[in-house]
């Protein structure tokens, strides 16, 4: 948990030095159309769950096991999806995208490489889990039907490591439209 979190970020910090001013075709708006698989369609809420936080207030104060319901934007990195898992990670509302910023142009604007030296502390990965607490064997994007930029709410135990790094073991989650 600890070296995807570490990868995630030095992406991030790595694209500074590629610069965000580039030509763009991409948006924030969702490409991924289309129903969830059957199998995983049992973690999407249809609802909204109340009492959501945001990524930074948890980060700062959910401790190791505690129930959290959590709301953030899919991006962090160039590539905030882990390969082969329901995982991937989330950035508080708070921060703008480079899409956000009137006359950016970043090709990849969920990587918030204008916003990077607040990400360390405004990100958090989540990883939904079925009911052994093993994280799920499918890709996120094709089975849950979820884009970078997206805002999702995700009920789960938080999980910290020794750096402070936040993890949510995700039971469900509801994509804000």
């Amino acid at each position: 948990m600890k070296t995807i979190l570490s990868l995630i970020l030095i992406m991030a910090l790595s694209l500074v030095s590629l610069g965000c001013n580039r030509s763009s075709g991409d948006s924030n708006e969702a490409r991924n159309d289309g129903a969830p698989s059957p199998e995983m369609a049992k973690y999407l809420l249809a609802s909204e769950p109340e009492g959501a936080q945001e990524v930074i207030a948890v980060r700062e104060s959910a401790k190791d096991d505690e129930d959290v319901t959590i709301v953030g934007r899919i991006g962090g990195s160039a590539n905030p999806w882990v390969e082969g898992r329901a995982a991937f990670s989330i950035v508080d509302p708070s921060l703008k995208a480079c899409n956000d910023i009137p006359g950016d142009a970043c090709e990849k604007p969920w990587d918030y490489c204008c916003e990077t030296d607040k990400l360390p502390g405004a990100t958090a990965l989540v990883k939904v889990v079925d009911e052994n607490g093993e994280v799920l064997k499918a890709d996120a994007r094709q089975s849950l039907k979820l884009d970078e930029l997206q805002t999702v709410v995700v009920r789960g135990k938080a999980k910290r490591d020794a750096e402070g790094n936040l993890t949510v073991l995700a039971n469900s989650l509801y994509v804000r439209k």
